[in-house]
């Protein structure tokens, strides 16, 4: 028996089930489409496990050190199961929550595989949604007058390196039982140095191999830099302007495999093997060859409020490319079900988003490098602050790293922050408050920051951007 709806959502991750709940909040009878869990990568293969993880490896990593502190400890070690375990337990109750959200909002929640049928004796424009349901029971028919496809995405491979046991993406090493007693990371990018930094941690010899002539190489200069030096100083060997060839895989007790590093070839050895090259859309199966939708480098295109060729048939969130990530996934949910629903919001401006790496140090940014900014013809300058300098840094314990604001000379206007040290994942807010306000460093520098507080250095930056630091 087939169902009709306002809205369905095909794919139940942050994007998807945040749409869900906006979408009844608008009053729109909704149901969500999920083949797996509710939450998604983010929360079971992405955002929330590794995160736990790497907290775990920030601890043990602090303990070791805690006679720093005056704290006197011996033989610390590490239970990975039990790191594992509260990695589980802190999914599992982020996963209830999301069900009981849904059953909050009324959202009918089909567990199974949909795909977008094309016209039918359902409906004359593509659209109707098959639900394969996974407890066998006959297809669900879903006829919506709008859809939002909300599939995300996996991580991508490199052809001829076969995953398995000894050759992971970061969906298998989340799975680990055990923390390898080394292990070589294809790629320099985000995910690739937050598992270079937890691997390490937990005492792993790690070597990442980039092929681009920095680690993270989206990030300000500056900031690359300074991960780069305190990934060494932690003891991951980094090895930039390197081709992995993958035909060279040799696996036995351990995996060698070689790179062409500046014309030479060399060979790196390790116990497991980690491909972090990014991710791929999910765009197969799911009835895209039914539609008129378009696809082009395997992302959906959209326009700036998510609808497709077919313009009741919306995309947003991994699969249609640009910034993968979960709150940006989110926000693009709440704008396609705004739009549905007519109450004409906002396009995003993506250089208002903040984005974030948890390795340790942490990493923060929001808006232009300075690269960037100049590329784009303005003429900058720029104020940098160092952690040595805060007070609360040193008391902490971390003070490596800095806060980097550039702003536009001719404007005064902020164009870019950029931080790196300890916690900046939860200080980049203050910037892209700073940024979406079209702030200047003199508004920064005003708003009084309490002391001692790590974020005293973005107080302390946006002076120094016309020479006017403190402390520094």
């Amino acid at each position: 028996m087939a169902e009709e709806y306002d809205l369905v959502i095909l794919g139940g991750g942050t994007g998807g089930y945040v749409a869900a709940i906006r979408a009844s909040q608008l009053g729109l009878k909704t149901a969500l489409v999920e083949k797996g869990k509710l939450g998604g990568t983010c929360l079971h293969n992405g955002c929330i496990p590794s995160k736990a993880l790497l907290r775990s490896a920030e601890v043990y990593a602090t303990t070791k050190r805690s006679e720093d502190f005056g704290i006197m400890t011996s033989d610390v070690t590490v239970n990975f199961g039990k790191v594992q375990d509260r990695k589980n337990k802190i999914i599992d109750q982020l996963h209830k929550g999301v069900q009981h959200l849904m059953k909050q909002g009324k959202i009918d929640v089909f567990e199974g595989l949909g795909r977008i049928l094309g016209p039918s004796i359902f409906s004359p424009m593509p659209g109707t949604i098959s639900v394969e349901m996974n407890n066998g029971e006959e297809n669900a028919m879903l006829i919506p007058k709008n859809v939002i496809v909300a599939t995300g995405s996996r991580p991508r491979t490199l052809p001829g390196l076969e995953i398995g046991d000894q050759v992971m993406t970061s969906d298998e090493a989340l799975a680990m039982e055990e923390v390898p007693n080394s292990i070589i990371i294809v790629g320099g990018g985000v995910i690739g140095i937050e598992w270079a930094s937890m691997l390490s941690d937990f005492g792993a010899e790690v070597t990442v191999i980039e092929y681009a002539d920095r680690i993270i190489p989206t990030e300000d200069k500056e900031v690359s830099k300074e991960m780069q030096r305190l990934m060494k100083k932690k003891g991951v060997k980094i090895v930039t302007s390197a081709k992995v060839l993958p035909e060279t895989l040799q696996k036995g007790e351990g995996v060698t495999i070689s790179a062409e590093v500046k014309g030479e070839q060399k060979e790196f050895k390790a116990e497991k093997l980690l491909v972090s090259v990014g991710r791929q859309a999910n765009t197969e199966g799911i009835g895209l060859e039914n539609t008129d939708i378009q696809v082009e480098k395997g992302f959906i295109q959209t326009n700036e409020f998510f609808q497709t060729k077919e313009s009741h048939i919306y995309a947003i969130g991994d699969v249609i490319g640009g910034l993968q990530l979960a709150h940006v996934a989110s926000h693009e949910g709440i704008v396609a079900v705004e739009h549905i629903a007519g109450e004409n919001p906002a396009a995003i401006d993506y250089s208002l988003v903040s984005k974030c790496i948890y390795s340790a140090p942490e990493v923060a940014s929001v808006g232009y490098t300075e690269d960037e900014a100049k590329e784009k013809g303005f003429k900058v300058k720029t104020g940098k602050f160092s952690f040595r300098a805060i007070g609360k840094a040193l008391v902490f314990g971390e003070s490596d790293g800095f806060v980097k604001i550039i702003a536009d000379e001719d404007t005064n206007d902020i164009l870019g922050v950029h931080m790196i040290g300890p916690h900046v994942t939860d200080m980049i807010s203050e910037a892209g408050l700073a940024r979406v306000l079209d702030a200047t460093p003199w508004e920064i520098a005003n708003t009084i920051h309490p002391h001692p507080t790590l974020s005293e250095a973005i107080g302390e930056a946006a002076l120094a951007v016309d020479g006017k630091a403190i402390h520094g």
